[in-house]
């Protein structure tokens, strides 16, 4: 008798699971919110006909069960476990479409999937077929222990992989600059390894290791905007605000730099040769900077002939006299 009221329960869990899995793949990969609500909806109607069936599936009560019941109950254990597995994936897919951030999480995603799944099948191993959970941990410690010690460097870019995407100094699509002077566009981050685009379209794979010992700065917060300084000397002779107003005309007239915030002309200093007029803008990305550059060199070129400023010498050359010989040369320290 009691056999004849639980195999229906069981045989209907069964359908549903199966039913699940079917269905979840005929929605196809083009289709992840519907296969998600899919898993999530045939979840719930095994737990319902679990909980009114009065079936605990982390516990084996029917221990009398015999031939084709047994094998109803131990099938429709697994497949709720495997759809509960599935559905708490499901939850995590879907946080991460919501929060819009599904290349960047792709780390943290992969590390819950991983440990939902090692937990799940320690409990269809424990609670499903009474399998030693304490031994088969135990002894899985030890194998992950001598892995580790074979994968060291492997783990460790893993690791690091993981602490980059919680810390997230940067996502897919940033501009970053390392202490050493390497710069490039974020195109890819994975287990071992981040990817940059470089401006001379090259890419660079950087260990996750040594990504995370390094300083890096990113020049895509708190926006794309990139400040560029460039210093143009005038010749003393001319009046310092002459040399600001021509210096702010130029810039005004640059049509590849950002003007709001507009641009800064500081007089930085001043001697018998020069007025240091350093001009300070910004570029809407650090991709932009090199084109912006030769315009405002351009500009300001052309605007110091029309008001008539001369450019003075670079500080590095200088006019010295010989001792004893009475002539003057032209010496440069480096480069003009």
């Amino acid at each position: 008798m009691f056999n004849e009221q639980l195999s229906l329960p069981l045989v209907l869990i069964n359908l549903l699971g199966v039913a699940g899995i079917i269905v979840w793949h005929l929605q196809g990969r083009g289709r992840p919110t519907a296969r998600l609500v899919v898993q999530i909806l045939f979840f719930a109607r095994m737990t319902a006909v679990l909980a009114l069936a009065g079936i605990l599936p982390h516990r084996v009560e029917e221990t009398h069960l015999t031939g084709t019941t047994a094998f109803l109950s131990i099938s429709a254990r697994v497949l709720w476990w495997t759809h509960l597995a599935w559905t708490l994936i499901g939850f995590v897919r879907i946080y991460i479409v919501l929060e819009r951030r599904p290349r960047e999480a792709r780390l943290l995603q992969d590390l819950i999937v991983a440990v939902v799944y090692l937990a799940v099948a320690l409990s269809i191993l424990g609670f499903v077929f009474k399998a030693p959970i304490g031994t088969l941990v135990a002894t899985s410690g030890v194998v992950a222990i001598i892995f580790g010690l074979a994968l060291q460097n492997t783990l460790g870019d893993v690791f690091s992989g993981i602490a980059l995407t919680l810390g997230r100094p940067f996502v897919i699509g940033d501009w970053i600059v390392l202490s050493d002077g390497t710069e490039g566009r974020v195109i890819e981050n994975n287990w071992r390894s981040t990817f940059l685009l470089t401006g001379a379209h090259n890419v660079v794979v950087l260990p996750n290791s040594a990504l995370a010992k390094v300083g890096l700065t990113n020049l895509s917060r708190p926006d794309e905007t990139h400040q560029i300084t460039l210093l143009v000397r005038i010749a003393a002779t001319h009046r310092p605000q002459l040399v600001e107003e021509a210096m702010r005309t130029a810039l005004q007239d640059c049509t590849r730099i950002v003007q709001d915030p507009p641009p800064i002309v500081a007089l930085k200093g001043i001697d018998a040769v020069a007025v240091e007029t350093e001009l300070q803008f910004r570029v809407t990305s650090p991709a932009d900077r090199t084109p912006a550059r030769n315009e405002v060199i351009d500009l300001v070129h052309r605007h110091c002939r029309e008001s008539g400023l001369s450019l003075a010498m670079p500080p590095q050359s200088y006019l010295y006299a010989m001792p004893g010989v009475g002539e003057v040369k032209l010496r440069s320290s480096g480069s003009l």
